[in-house]
């Protein structure tokens, strides 16, 4: 028995009434062709049951939609959600994304860079555990380079990075906008990137409203506990905390709660990252700060798919936070 022949580019664009190079035009979303040409290709093709071949379109376009993204972050506590929001957006587009772990290890890493640029990838996206800045990877020239939660340290490179301090100013003016009036902050070490910018951003937001100098410590449960015994040992007249971190917060739930204080009618807490198996466990659950690391991961993508396109935009771009409120600071 004879097998039906397969349906050939040339076979859609005579049924559509277009030269060949309308329709592959048509079918890869390339050039500027008027979207009734657009469907009606695209209706030719569906009708032939015509299903482009990957690796002549490849060839053809002189792509491999393909996307390498490197990360040091080995849990996945934000290189996760990135790559979602990444892959919503390159998915739009057919690209698949190939993940590479390269665990704080600068030669795990070179090894990972050189198998992605062997297999031709259009870009990178590099992400790391925690935000600041890093030294540029070694991309091959005409493959752009995004980076996404972490800043490259070349001005020239493009860098999508959380607006912490906008994060940070969000806290304050909501525990403002509830009443509060002395407001204490703990956060991490004094060193990490995040706690101090997190901090310094808290405290010139409050001005006078600042019930004591900051406390740093660790990104602990226990030093949160700590931290709010120190505040209550020393006799701090504060109503409200911003804490650096949810797990910093929930300790500080917990302490205020064993001291008798109630969260939030004596005293109400902002967290920040808004990590869910914290925020929501934590006693009451915890309003937080949501750095949007899908969106941001999104708006990776987009640069890099630009850049990929010939319009590379180079620079930090800061992509906003969001209050995400919940009863550590209106009660329910």
């Amino acid at each position: 028995m004879t097998r039906p022949r397969t349906a050939t580019i040339r076979d859609v664009a005579a049924l559509a009434g277009v030269s060949v190079g309308t329709a592959s035009k048509a079918l890869n979303g390339r050039g500027s062709l008027r979207a009734d040409t657009v469907a009606r290709v695209r209706q030719a093709a569906d009708q032939l049951d015509f299903h482009p071949n990957p690796a002549a379109r490849s060839l053809h376009a002189g792509r491999t939609f393909t996307v390498g993204m490197i990360t040091t972050d080995t849990i996945g506590r934000f290189s996760i959600p990135l790559l979602i929001g990444a892959e919503d957006t390159l998915g739009a587009g057919e690209m698949s994304v190939l993940l590479c772990d390269a665990r704080d290890d600068r030669i795990r890493e070179q090894h990972h860079l050189r198998i992605l640029l062997s297999r031709r990838v259009d870009g990178i996206i590099v992400t790391g555990r925690r935000a600041g800045t890093r030294t540029p990877v070694a991309a091959a020239p005409g493959v752009p380079v995004v980076y996404a939660f972490l800043a490259s340290s070349a001005a020239t490179d493009c860098s999508v990075v959380p607006d912490e301090e906008g994060g940070a100013r969000l806290a304050v003016d909501h525990l403002r906008t509830v009443g509060r009036r002395r407001i204490a902050v703990i956060t991490g070490p004094e060193h990490h990137h995040s706690a101090r910018v997190r901090a310094q951003a808290a405290v010139a937001h409050l001005g006078e409203s600042l019930a004591a100098p900051p406390l740093h410590g660790e990104w602990s449960e226990a030093w949160g506990r700590q931290a709010a015994g120190l505040l209550l040992a020393q006799q701090t007249d504060f109503d409200a905390v911003v804490c650096g971190s949810d797990q910093i917060a929930r300790g500080v739930a917990d302490a205020l709660r064993e001291a008798g204080r109630a969260v939030p009618r004596d005293v109400a807490l902002v967290g920040f990252d808004n990590w869910d198996v914290i925020a929501l466990a934590s006693r009451p659950p915890l309003t937080s700060i949501d750095m949007d690391l899908e969106g941001l991961g999104r708006a990776a993508a987009s640069l890099l798919l630009k850049a990929i396109s010939g319009s590379p935009s180079p620079g930090i771009h800061r992509h906003p936070a969001k209050l995400v409120i919940r009863d550590s600071t209106v009660a329910a």
